[in-house]
């Protein structure tokens, strides 16, 4: 059986003429996409508030400053620092589409952990990785909302992903 086409879709807060529009477009991938994600999970260490940020700048800071006032959990050798999001949660989602631009790592994951739809990374780089199903779909989503889909997310190509044993 092959694999359905994957297109590959930057997500950068500078690519946005403002940072609540990359918060937007990952909330609605979050509605579209919730009957296939397991979970949503950042770094909660060292979090820092984007220049890009501008409404909601305050609010987020005191997300930030609370999760810096929680005591820190113990963590065994070789495990990462993660705090994980329930998607289900309309509050913890709004949380997370925030705290994911501010994060060295932010992930969002299918479910059984095989597939990673959307990720944050070094508080710089944002990437969607979308199956062509899941991708007209949220596509949708934002048009439905009245909202442009970015014109390069809509030439991006997608790519069939090589089988498993031809990507070593």
């Amino acid at each position: 059986m092959a694999e359905e086409a994957v297109t590959t879709l930057r997500a950068e807060l500078r690519r946005f003429g403002r940072a609540e529009e990359a918060f937007a477009l990952l909330e609605t991938f979050l509605e579209v996409a919730r009957p296939r994600l397991e979970t949503a999970s950042l770094d909660p260490r060292q979090l820092y508030l984007p220049e890009e940020m501008t409404d909601d700048r305050a609010v987020v800071r005191d997300l930030i400053d609370a999760i810096g006032n929680e005591p820190e959990r113990q963590r065994r050798l070789l495990v990462v620092a993660e705090r994980s999001y329930d998607l289900d949660d309309p509050q913890a989602r709004w949380d997370f589409t925030r705290l994911a631009y501010c994060s060295d790592l932010a992930t969002v994951w299918s479910r059984g952990r095989r597939t990673t739809y959307f990720e944050v990374t070094d508080k710089s780089r944002a990437t969607y990785w979308l199956p062509d199903t899941l991708k007209i779909q949220y596509f949708d989503a934002i048009a439905a909302k009245g909202w442009a889909v970015p014109e390069d997310w809509l030439s991006a190509p997608s790519k069939t992903p090589k089988p498993w044993w031809r990507r070593f």
